[in-house]
């Protein structure tokens, strides 16, 4: 179990670190990185499973269902993944962890909408006081702060996917990159063609950032998915917070992004949903239920 925390840490704390890396290829257009991002990621996933002889297992799983499952899965994560990234090199790197910390509480709101799951009493008012929070910092900026909402439903919506998606972590992903990779692929080759392609273009460390690019995005998950099979769901939940409280402190402190008490407010808000969501789980789950037979265990 400690090795699996250890991957958890490590896992959330790499995606913490995220925008350090982004801002290194601030000079690159966001949507070419997402391009070399999915390239890169999926080269090195099918590279992996050619050498560890997995291909003919991989190839079994392709379905008309699995397709079309991680064809949304690769849509959602692809838009998520090009907002996040320009929105790190346009300094908004604070916003963006706005929305990794609402995501947690919007997917349990989407799973009560889509799923019809049931919440707690309870637990309606952390999501209460987190969209208070919203509302409070829309009206701060005099718009919606689209860049945390869009990250946040588009992970969101990812996760529901991605809850009834038949495939393992590796095999997902893999099969996700590579729904993405011709059209990316594609985009590059015309970026090169016309004259505005980066790689190879803005030096030899611009290039090794943009292959890197595979092994940033491909590592931590892994790594993720590890931990994931090694230590409780619960503590998994709690881990999560980590990336986007590292994303804050960046923005905040090493890029010197505006936060003053408007902002503070609104956050806080959100900061305080998400304590009193996480308390009432913890007591919750910490609570012996004794099931009624007649109706089962549900």
């Amino acid at each position: 179990m400690k090795k699996g925390i250890l991957y958890g840490i490590g896992a959330y704390a790499l995606w913490g670190f995220f925008p350090i890396y982004w801002k290194l290829l601030h000079h690159v257009p966001a949507i070419q990185l997402i391009g070399h991002r999915i390239g890169w990621s999926f080269i090195l996933l099918a590279a992996f499973i050619l050498a560890s002889k997995q291909w003919t297992d991989f190839r079994a799983t392709f379905t008309p269902r699995t397709i079309r499952i991680y064809l949304i899965a690769a849509l959602l994560i692809g838009v998520n993944w090009l907002v996040y990234v320009w929105a790190v090199n346009a300094d908004f790197v604070v916003e963006t962890s706005l929305g990794y910390f609402i995501n947690p509480l919007l997917s349990v709101l989407l799973g009560v909408i889509i799923l019809r799951e049931k919440l707690r009493p309870a637990q309606w008012i952390p999501i209460v006081i987190a969209a208070a929070g919203v509302i409070y910092l829309t009206v701060i900026y005099g718009s919606l702060p689209w860049i945390a909402l869009t990250l946040a439903f588009t992970f969101g919506f990812y996760g529901l996917v991605k809850k009834v998606a038949p495939l393992s972590s590796l095999y997902g992903l893999t099969l996700e990159t590579g729904i993405l990779f011709i059209p990316a692929a594609g985009y590059l080759i015309f970026t090169e063609f016309n004259g505005t392609g980066a790689f190879l273009h803005t030096g030899f460390t611009s290039d090794l950032l943009m292959i890197g690019a595979g092994l940033v995005t491909t590592v931590p998950l892994l790594m993720f998915a590890s931990a994931a099979k090694q230590i409780p769901l619960s503590f998994v939940g709690v881990l999560q917070y980590i990336a986007p409280t590292i994303q804050f402190l960046l923005g905040v402190f090493l890029y010197k992004e505006p936060f003053d008490q408007s902002h503070l407010i609104g956050f806080g808000l959100v900061w305080v949903a998400l304590i009193i969501f996480w308390i009432e789980n913890l007591i919750y789950h910490r609570t012996p239920i004794t099931p009624l037979p007649e109706l089962g265990e549900g």
